[in-house]
């Protein structure tokens, strides 16, 4: 079992003590010492894979609050961090996040693939001097999904694709299709790995048993949130309209994570509001 790390932005808002719509961010500008820190806690804790802080350092994300001039500096400091750690703690492997363009769960927002492809395969290349594979996160659409796996491709480095499903129904994206409509587009791709993502860990449940039987290495990392509020819906929106479980301790996520494991992922890990706790259970119990 591979053991990826939890989530960094809500990590950072907890340590940091405040929320802005910059969100992770807001790290990489005020505190970057801070994001290190996250992903040295993750190693110790047993973490195989640091996750670059890059998830939402997108063009229109940063266009927006006219910081477009920080897309190169930011990628770049946050893929030298990770690294840093990864090479601190002796071991293990970078991923290079690249979370989905419009907002999270949003897939209408999106651009076409064909036009999206060319904003990810801009940034797949700041990040490839840096990471061992890319990472698609929370790709709540089969046209979202595409997109980011045509741009990323360009690096010829591996990709793994997270796609992330309706919390009140896992066997569909958030778009409203069948889970079940990726497979094709996914098989032409061929990804190093498909997991599902940032969706409540009963959805993940749901949806991971739709992926098996194709020739996919899968995996799993589920967020902690009680679910998406309808007003978090722009990159406007501030991570303190979601609200934390109460009922998803490093105990209870295990028996989630063991379960994913009984289906068949073999990349396990923790979204938002799974923190350094969740991931040193998860490597006591499943990792190798």
């Amino acid at each position: 079992m591979i053991i990826l790390d939890g989530g960094m932005g809500q990590e950072l808002v907890k340590r940091a003590g405040k929320a802005t719509d910059l969100w992770s961010m807001q790290a990489l500008l005020d505190s970057p010492e801070m994001v290190r820190a996250v992903h040295d806690e993750y190693f110790s804790a047993g973490a195989q894979i640091a996750t670059t802080n890059t998830y939402s350092v997108l063009p229109d994300r940063l266009e927006s609050k006219g910081l477009a001039d920080k897309l190169r500096p930011m990628t770049v400091l946050a893929c030298e961090m990770a690294v840093a750690a990864r090479d601190a703690h002796g071991s293990g492997q970078v991923a290079g996040s690249l979370g989905p363009i419009g907002f999270s769960y949003q897939p209408d927002k999106a651009p076409p693939a064909e036009q999206a492809a060319e904003i990810y395969a801009d940034i797949a290349r700041l990040h490839a001097d840096y990471v061992d594979f890319h990472l698609l996160e929370t790709m709540a659409s089969v046209d979202q999904a595409r997109g980011g796996l045509m741009g990323a491709g360009v690096t010829g480095k591996p990709i793994y694709v997270s796609l992330s499903v309706d919390d009140s129904d896992g066997t569909k994206l958030r778009s409203g299709e069948p889970l079940a409509d990726a497979i094709a587009m996914l098989r032409a791709f061929n990804p190093a790995a498909v997991l599902i993502n940032c969706s409540l860990p009963e959805a993940v449940s749901q949806g991971l048993p739709i992926l098996t039987g194709h020739g996919f290495t899968l995996g799993a990392y589920a967020n902690g949130f009680t679910g998406i509020h309808e007003e978090f819906n722009s990159i406007h929106a501030t991570v303190d309209l979601l609200k934390s479980r109460t009922d998803l301790g490093p105990a209870e996520y295990l028996a989630f994570a063991q379960e994913w494991a009984k289906i068949g992922a073999e990349i396990i890990g923790g979204c938002c509001e799974v923190g350094p706790a969740h991931i040193a259970l998860l490597a006591q119990e499943l990792g190798d």
